[in-house]
């Protein structure tokens, strides 16, 4: 049988576009390394609770028609990310903001705060950044560095603070508000019976084939559909030719408690590099669960190596040059449209992944 598409992974990108080109009357055949659907932002339901698999993943935009898209698939829920950081014996709110303040230095004020970190700043006197170190004591003083940026980042990205680029945080959010609310969009929730329930539904009409590598698949049939839409890895694409990109890995520890109630919040970070996870998940406070058994997620990030599973790219001087290059050529590919996370080797939120396969759809039907 001959497809119009094939579509290789069965995220949210390649769910989209499936979607969008059923809809138009277009044979589409999906394919998936994996043994599900929805890729990382599958959840697989626990002790009747919906378990974010591959991390946290709260949709949040600004973009109306983003929000009133997704919401065809699902109900949303009013879920309103608001995390929480343990330093050593210390519990703060996420994001840095005044409640955040007031329990660092025992102050009331947004101009106590102010005058705090400008203190702190001015006493720094760094004023050409030369790491990141130096670029977020630069902008939020010794106090917020220290105990909620310093030992998290490292853990991130496997790496001293002082060996990493300043232009990895080009800023620090600081709000003077009394308000834990992390994100700015005007649209967040999560939906009511978790993200894989959207993706069947977007790829209903298409064809899907799971356990199925493309580079294999390929071979043995080459002229399967018009034109291929690639969302895995941009080198592995072509082989690596220029070489190899990099990225961060995570590894998931997933573990069912018997309690009720395990850390009051969905997000807990821990930001001491000495604790070895950056944070945990406990999936139940997503959707306000009230099962007697919970399910928690330790997220311990990685040096990527090939054969792991990549989360975000490295977008060092070195990657970004190199991925110019892929770029170069993948847009010499008059039959493939590359797209995702890995496709265009970009770190993307959902709403963003939405947004750029409804454009490739536009593009295809220009």
């Amino acid at each position: 049988m001959k497809y119009d598409y094939l579509i290789v992974g069965a995220g949210l990108f390649g769910a989209v576009f499936a979607h969008e080109m059923t809809k138009r009357g277009k044979k589409c055949l999906v394919i998936d390394k994996r043994d599900h659907i929805a890729g990382n932002i599958y959840c697989e339901t626990v002790e009747g609770i919906h378990v974010h698999k591959y991390g946290a993943h709260i949709f949040h935009t600004s973009n109306k028609k983003i929000w009133e898209y997704v919401n065809q698939f699902a109900e949303f829920n009013n879920y309103i990310n608001s995390p929480v950081a343990v330093y050593q014996n210390e519990l703060y709110n996420l994001p840095f903001n005044m409640n955040t303040f007031s329990k660092m230095w025992g102050i009331r004020t947004p101009q106590e705060a102010k005058d705090k970190i400008a203190e702190q700043i001015a006493e720094l006197n760094i004023t050409d950044p030369q790491n990141l170190e130096e670029q977020a004591l630069s902008l939020v003083g010794r106090d917020v560095y220290e105990k909620l940026v310093k030992g998290y980042t490292e853990k991130q990205w496997g790496r001293d603070c002082k060996d990493l680029p300043a232009f990895i945080i080009k800023r620090l959010p600081l709000r003077f508000v009394y308000d834990n609310n992390y994100f700015n969009d005007r649209f967040q929730g999560i939906p009511m019976g978790g993200y894989t329930a959207i993706v069947e539904k977007l790829l209903e009409g298409s064809e899907v084939l799971l356990d199925t590598d493309y580079f294999d698949y390929r071979k043995s049939h080459p002229d399967i559909a018009d034109k291929t839409v690639y969302t895995g890895m941009l080198d592995r694409y072509f082989d690596y030719k220029l070489g190899v990109l990099e990225y961060r890995s995570v590894r998931f520890e997933h573990e069912i408690l018997e309690t009720e109630n395990y850390q009051g919040n969905a997000v807990v970070n821990y930001t001491e590099r000495e604790v070895p996870y950056t944070r945990i998940i406990e999936h139940k406070h997503f959707e306000f669960g009230s099962q007697p058994k919970t399910v928690i997620s330790r997220e311990y990030p990685s040096e990527w190596k090939q054969g792991d599973e990549p989360y975000y790219p490295v977008n060092d001087a070195k990657n970004e040059a190199l991925v110019q290059q892929y770029r170069e050529l993948a847009a010499a590919e008059r039959d493939v449209i590359f797209g995702g996370r890995l496709g265009e080797y970009r770190y993307y939120d959902m709403d963003k992944v939405v947004e750029a396969a409804l454009q490739a759809v536009d593009r295809e039907l220009a």
